[in-house]
């Protein structure tokens, strides 16, 4: 593209030179012939004029060469005719071709001046030389600014080849350089606005990843967990509720599954439903007591009963999972699920009795990768934005001991009377 661009440009500047610089010669050429032949004319009605002056003036009527001899300088030559006297020479005569200016005086006399005609050729020399040096700087000027606009417009078009280069090769971070021509500086723009989309995407992918590995690892254990029950025992009547819980479980790994993937394309995308928060809060305590039982620890709900909420159910189920892992992780004593009304929200805490989160961490807690033991960080994280997703929040209440709220809306449910607080039951 350089060579191109330089080719293209030193031929538009030689063809400039060739039509203008041709023109120029032959019109110089023109011009320098014609001063020269009124130069001569000029000086032969001068030397007349010298002519009449000397016979009017001297009164003999004679007028010799040595009276004119000054007047006739460098290569010229003169020949002077006067009536009655002989007619004489001053200066050199001139060999080759000459230039020929004839004059008549007012006394009769006749002057002729010849002048060699290589002065004319050495000045059209000298202007062919100027000529000649300034279509040679023009053609230098040509090439420079040929070479800096070829830099100036295949520089970035390498930039730009790069830049796409490195997007295919999966490396998405955006250069934000510019070059000053806008047709480039709007295909830089398009690279900087896909690279950005691009790193945008890996980013959903890596996160999608790292939160399916996260939400699925729980009930993947539990599952297990069932399925090994159900290898220990030959009672059809434990096999058979192990079976349907398990069953339970498959459909909630599926929900779940189905649940990443819709946040994972667009965040907002909810499916809220009105569903008893009850039935959302039986199951999560089924599923945990095996494991909370071999810990040695007990889960436990209480507060309002029968309560509708907005959102979808097995969103809520994977928050509330997340919150029940977190506190049989970091927590200790029993976990505490307590439903209450606040408003137009219906709010689940969740407490247990451990030392609570670290005072460095507050309100970071929800933050990804932040951790206050030796775990991935990001199961807070996944569960504030699934509740968010279905215009909820989850939000930490208090550190010591902790209690974490969620909250959702909330619609009454006409069928059945609203009881006052229960009493905490051990499930």
């Amino acid at each position: 593209m350089r060579r191109r661009l330089i080719q293209s440009t030193l031929a538009v500047v030689l063809v400039v030179i060739a039509v203008f610089g041709v023109s120029l010669v032959i019109v110089e050429t023109r011009t320098i012939s014609s001063s020269a032949q009124e130069r001569v004319s000029s000086e032969a009605q001068r030397l007349a004029s010298i002519v009449d002056s000397r016979l009017s003036g001297a009164g003999t009527g004679t007028v010799g060469p040595g009276v004119l001899k000054s007047q006739v300088t460098g290569e010229r030559y003169a020949i002077v005719h006067i009536p009655g006297q002989p007619p004489f020479t001053l200066g050199t005569k001139p060999e080759g071709e000459v230039i020929r200016g004839h004059a008549d005086g007012e006394e009769g006399e006749t002057v002729v001046i010849e002048e060699p005609r290589s002065t004319v050729s050495r000045e059209v020399g000298r202007t062919l030389l100027v000529i000649g040096l300034v279509a040679l700087l023009a053609v230098v000027a040509a090439v420079l600014l040929a070479i800096r606009q070829a830099n100036r417009l295949a520089s970035p078009l390498t930039d730009l080849a790069e830049t796409a280069e490195r997007l295919g090769s999966g490396d998405p971070r955006p250069r934000h350089k510019r070059y000053g021509v806008p047709e480039l500086d709007r295909v830089a723009d398009v690279l900087d606005s896909s690279a950005e989309r691009i790193a945008r995407m890996l980013t959903a992918e890596r996160r999608l990843a790292a939160d399916a590995s996260h939400q699925l690892r729980t009930p993947l254990t539990a599952l297990s967990m069932r399925l090994e029950e159900i290898t220990l025992t030959d009672d059809p009547d434990t096999v058979k509720e192990e079976a349907n819980v398990a069953l339970t479980q498959v459909e909630r790994l599926t929900d779940v599954v189905e649940r990443l993937l819709t946040n994972s394309r667009d965040p907002r995308a909810g499916n809220a439903v009105s569903f008893d928060l009850d039935e959302v809060i039986q199951q999560q305590l089924a599923e945990w007591r095996p494991a909370y039982r071999s810990a040695g620890r007990a889960i436990v709900s209480s507060g309002k009963r029968h309560l509708q909420a907005v959102g979808t159910p097995g969103a809520v189920a994977q928050v509330l999972a997340a919150l029940i892992e977190n506190s049989l992780m970091h927590g200790g004593g029993t976990v505490a699920l307590r439903t209450r009304v606040t408003g137009n929200q219906a709010v689940v805490e969740v407490t247990d009795e451990g030392p609570g989160v670290p005072a460095d961490l507050g309100a970071r807690i929800f933050e990804r990768t932040i951790s206050g033991r030796n775990s991935t960080g990001i199961g807070l994280a996944v569960a504030r934005d699934l509740a968010e997703a279905d215009g909820g929040r989850l939000e930490m209440l208090q550190t010591k001991p902790p209690v974490f709220g969620l909250f959702l809306s909330r619609t009454p449910l006409l069928k059945r009377p609203q009881p006052e607080d229960e009493e905490p039951t051990v499930r």
